[in-house]
């Protein structure tokens, strides 16, 4: 009998073996993720607006399309030089940043800021504007949204190595525009 179902194993399999290689396309799973808790940890060596909420923006869009975004949770705690993008006194350099938190705000996002890295770069409480909330610490903060079940996102590890599209990739391996 375990000789019959081998041989059966081996029949229905054997087409998938054959067909696999190379060549063969990935397959796209769009199976739905459930509600997701997450905590971003921004602390950027650049005050970089666009480029520290473009993860939050990209996960939201991801939320949208294969989750249910409604009943998800975004909580960014911010300690590094992005801050310096968040406070008001420096809305002549950043003025997109007022209608950027605006819009994160508006989608249920949470802003915290540490106080200490607040202190230390020379601002106060009330220096940011209103859509984001001073905490005592990052640290403490982190903690605390981790404890609650977040899962902890840091933006800032990717933020080193810049993107390559294909195109640059091509340009400088020319061989492989003629394996397409």
């Amino acid at each position: 009998m375990s000789k019959l179902i081998a041989i059966l194993l081996v029949g229905l399999l054997s087409p998938v073996l054959v067909h696999a290689g190379p060549d063969t396309p990935s397959k796209f799973d769009p199976t739905p993720y459930a509600p997701q808790k997450a905590l971003y940890d921004f602390n950027f060596a650049e005050p970089k607006p666009r480029q520290s909420f473009g993860y939050v923006l990209n996960h939201i869009k991801a939320l949208k399309e294969f989750s249910d975004f409604d009943k998800s949770q975004i909580v960014i705690v911010a300690h590094g030089n992005e801050l310096h993008t968040m406070a008001r006194k420096n809305r002549a350099i950043y003025p997109e940043m007022y209608d950027a938190l605006k819009e994160l705000n508006s989608l249920g996002v949470k802003i915290r800021i540490c106080r200490n890295a607040a202190r230390s770069r020379g601002y106060g409480p009330e220096d940011f504007y209103e859509f984001a909330t001073v905490v005592p610490a990052a640290v403490i903060e982190i903690a605390k949204w981790q404890n609650e079940g977040f899962s902890y996102m840091y933006p800032a590890a990717a933020s080193t190595n810049p993107r390559i599209t294909r195109e640059q990739l091509v340009e400088k391996y020319p061989e492989l525009e003629m394996a397409d």
